[in-house]
């Protein structure tokens, strides 16, 4: 198929544009100063330790209702642009043949590559756009509207390794892997999980012992997405955590063509998120180079934990996504459909699932957008939020995309309407990354020891 030129429009104003374009989230500067947005000329203050722009005379109430949450800067609402033309053009398109087929895009996964959204967060001067966590939830919501499970592979990528790498790797090893990973030429995964230990970590069977100038790693991980592009073809790279002493967890890059890694199985007949591949993987005596080490031994809690963060936290943007398009739907067929002689959105029952389904997403958005906004990607402590902000936006979007097939009847139980899809894709929300419960027992533990947190 040939490349469409509104795509190229699309790189050709990110490429010009991305770096030239001000960032005014994190300034260093006390409340209510004045000071110049960098790279513009134009005034600024500091509303709520958020630098705002503001025009000449405007009042600190003007400035602060100026701001906009979920697309604060100029370098944001060009991203915004950017991903609504990206979304409606290549995404959405290609959404149900990719999820009914059970097939992952390669196409559509390089063109995010061109794009620049596979190094998002990476900063600059390892190849990447250097962005935020708003931008991060800015893509996976609007992934999230067309295609969650293009979004859960994007995800996987972007998130599971490619940041996580970043963060964790040596210059070394960032400059051998990274131009591979944010270009997509090598598509990446996380591999954790086991056939018997998710939520328990140290639980994992997994080992890596060392010998001479390799580790031999033993162990099968499960459920990993990307682990496979098709039936018989191994992702391209993955970070592996396995256990180097009994209480001693490490990550090790370990990449396809490695003697004694091999593809499992590619899981097939998953509920939802049918578009991204999962695989179980095996390690059977797997020979890892030393040097493909990250950190030192017993480093993976600490990777783990940081990242953990920035992964429930896109998951949760994932769920807005879902929720933003089933209310679309909703209220677009309670306009059309018409029942008793009047459009159904006169009836009383309607109305109580259109406007208490809105008001969730809404206070979904507000929480995870909050999240995003005070998160620092290199910092740890921010589990209570992202957690917390998980839990309430994963369980809103299963509700709501249940409501929106009540509200269609016999049609949203169809698949002419996207509700059914978007229905079997969020449940897995309320599982990886994290279950629900996981998220309660954390949240309790972190309130308990700190209940100060609670009026932060």
């Amino acid at each position: 198929m040939q490349q469409d030129s509104g795509a190229a429009t699309v790189r050709e104003r990110l490429a010009s544009r991305w770096h030239a374009a001000n960032r005014s989230l994190t300034v260093a500067a006390p409340r209510g100063c004045r000071a110049r947005m960098r790279g513009t000329g134009f005034p600024a203050r500091v509303v709520g330790g958020t630098l705002v722009r503001y025009d000449s005379g405007m009042s600190h109430a003007d400035a602060l209702r100026s701001l906009d949450l979920f697309a604060p800067s100029d370098e944001h609402k060009l991203l915004a642009a950017t991903l609504r033309d990206f979304v409606d053009r290549e995404v959405a398109p290609q959404a149900d043949e990719y999820n009914r087929e059970e097939k992952f895009n390669r196409r559509l996964f390089e063109q995010a590559g061109a794009l620049g959204l596979l190094g998002l967060t990476v900063p600059e001067q390892h190849g990447g756009a250097g962005q935020d966590a708003t931008a991060a939830v800015m893509v996976h919501e609007a992934l999230s509207t067309a295609d969650p499970g293009f979004a859960l592979a994007y995800l996987a990528h972007a998130v599971l390794f490619v940041h996580n790498f970043s963060r964790n790797a040596s210059d070394e090893q960032r400059r051998r892997v990274l131009p591979k990973a944010i270009s997509g030429e090598w598509i990446g995964g996380m591999c954790m999980t086991e056939p018997d230990a998710g939520t328990d970590v140290l639980g994992m069977r997994s080992r890596a012992r060392r010998e001479g100038d390799h580790y031999v790693l033993d162990g099968r991980k499960i459920f990993i997405t990307n682990g496979a592009v098709d039936d018989h073809t191994l992702g391209d790279v993955f970070l592996v955590y396995a256990k180097t002493d009994e209480r001693a967890i490490s990550t090790f890059l370990v990449e396809k063509g490695f003697p004694g890694f091999q593809l499992g199985q590619k899981l097939k007949h998953k509920l939802g998120m049918r578009a991204s591949m999962t695989a179980e993987l095996v390690f059977d005596s797997c020979i890892v180079p030393a040097a493909n080490l990250l950190g030192a031994e017993g480093d993976s809690t600490r990777h783990m934990m940081r990242n953990l963060e920035i992964e429930r936290l896109t998951l949760a943007a994932m769920s807005l996504g879902i929720a933003l398009r089933c209310v679309e739907t909703m209220v677009a067929y309670a306009n059309e459909r018409r029942s008793f002689g009047v459009p159904i959105r006169e009836h009383g029952q309607i109305q109580r699932h259109l406007a208490d389904s809105y008001a969730k997403f809404k206070a979904a958005r507000c929480y995870v957008y909050e999240t995003a906004r005070r998160l620092d990607l290199d910092s740890y402590g921010n589990r209570v939020d992202a957690d917390g902000c998980k839990l309430f936006a994963a369980t809103a979007a299963k509700e709501i995309a249940d409501t929106a097939i009540q509200v269609l009847g016999g049609y949203g139980y169809m698949g002419e309407y996207v509700v059914e899809r978007l229905w079997r894709d969020a449940k897995l929300l309320e599982i990886g990354g994290g279950t629900v419960e996981a998220h309660q027992k954390n949240i309790t533990k972190d309130l308990c020891r700190n209940p100060a947190v609670i009026r932060q």
